[in-house]
């Protein structure tokens, strides 16, 4: 404690906050480097037919299938898993096997992403595992996509997807 006009107290209550110094880039480093850039992600399907492929294709990224991603793919993943009771199913153990420790050493689980399984609203029992897998981990939804189902990816991403593409970065276009 530093005594100032009399008042008593930590440094901090009588000089107030200091600014942390800026960094100074080092050797190896220019400021072009340190600029963000996207960050890299590899889908990975929980169960067959999950949509990671689909998902792959529309927003960019890796499509590691059913396996672990290689020592070349993104080691940041993000879980696929449809919306019907097996999908639910698989992504809860999908997530169980990270929380153990279990994946692979240096990836990096970053979210779920629910695709729907048909249109419409989820049964109640489908919801309230939905809410589970969200207590755990940031979940993604993406709406049934007629088109997708036909194989044409052409389209826009729907509306309701904007912030999975900000979280891929995905250079979506939008006519307002």
């Amino acid at each position: 404690m530093r005594t100032t006009d009399g008042q008593r107290g930590p440094e901090i209550w009588i000089r107030g906050p200091v600014a942390a110094p800026e960094p100074v880039p080092g050797p190896y480093e220019s400021v072009a480097a340190s600029a963000a850039t996207p960050r890299r992600f590899s889908w990975l399907a929980t169960h067959g037919g999950a949509g990671a492929s689909t998902l792959a294709a529309v927003y960019g990224g890796h499509d590691c299938g059913r396996d672990w991603p290689g020592p070349d793919a993104p080691s940041s993943v993000l879980l696929v898993a449809r919306t019907h009771a097996t999908g639910l199913a698989s992504a809860l153990r999908a997530l169980e096997v990270f929380r153990r420790g279990d994946a692979p050493p240096g990836l990096d689980l970053d979210a779920v992403v629910l695709v729907a399984d048909a249109p419409g609203r989820l049964p109640r029992p489908l919801a309230q595992r939905i809410r589970l897998i969200e207590s755990a981990i940031d979940v993604y939804r993406v709406p049934w996509v007629p088109s997708w189902r036909l194989g044409d990816l052409s389209g826009e991403p729907p509306r309701e997807t904007e912030p999975l593409s900000r979280l891929t970065g995905a250079n979506v276009r939008r006519a307002r």
